[in-house]
């Protein structure tokens, strides 16, 4: 199964199954079959039709919805080899800690939202009937340095937009991680039908504003004070870019 695949799963119990670990990430099956009152042969069977459909796949011994993946790409910086590959649920403390750090200074909002929001769920991957989102990271000798992520609308009207977010750590930049993980995500909703990608940053986030520009977005519209950043009023830039 895609993230961005529509969820049909008809049977209730079989639909609890797939809600019950798509909200937590990553969760022990005996735990799932233990919390929803099913006996071992029941829920065996009900988790036998959901893997065989592609919605849920074992690690380990745990859980997890399944989304596409791949084996990562590797990139040669000046100075730094990196990985670029599919952010796995065991990503998750990493990825929420370069989150917080891009955005500390105040001027990325929202990847302080997505930080936020991450650390409430505690769920990386999301694909249900009302939220999905695809995160892809950028890894040194297997640590999270960056990030690309996008949250896909499930309203029919916007099913052919993503909102997508982008960072990379400050001791690794200059190596164009950035680049290959703005690649990634454009390349990904691409292949999967999405016309448009857009983002939103203070204006006085000007280097964000200038990397974005340097790959062929464009600002699409300002809303004005529309963040208040250390008691000062801050114009939004809203920023897109068109992938068709």
């Amino acid at each position: 199964m895609q993230i961005s695949q529509h969820i049909s799963i008809e049977n209730r119990d079989r639909k609890d199954i797939y809600g019950y670990i798509e909200q937590r990430g990553s969760v022990p099956a005996d735990q799932v079959r233990r919390e929803l009152g099913f006996d071992e042969q029941a829920f065996g069977h009900h988790l036998a039709v959901l893997r065989r459909d592609g919605y849920v796949r074992r690690v380990g011994d745990d859980l997890e919805i399944s989304f596409d993946t791949d084996n990562g790409v590797t990139h040669e910086g000046d100075d730094t080899r990196y990985t670029i590959r599919t952010a796995r649920q065991s990503d998750l403390g990493g990825l929420i800690g370069v989150l917080r750090q891009v955005a500390e200074d105040g001027t990325y909002i929202e990847a302080e939202a997505v930080a936020d929001l991450l650390d409430f769920e505690e769920a990386l991957h999301r694909n249900n009937e009302v939220s999905s989102r695809m995160f892809f990271v950028a890894t040194v000798e297997d640590q999270v340095v960056g990030w690309v992520h996008l949250d896909l609308p499930e309203a029919d009207k916007l099913k052919h937009t993503a909102r997508l977010t982008v960072g990379v750590m400050d001791e690794y930049r200059g190596q164009g991680i950035g680049e290959k993980l703005l690649e990634r995500g454009a390349t990904w909703a691409r292949e999967r039908g999405f016309e448009k990608l857009y983002n939103s940053v203070p204006v006085t986030n000007e280097t964000a504003m200038a990397f974005l520009e340097s790959h062929g977005w464009r600002r699409e519209a300002v809303r004005q004070d529309h963040y208040r950043i250390d008691g000062e009023y801050v114009d939004e830039v809203m920023m897109a870019v068109d992938l068709v």
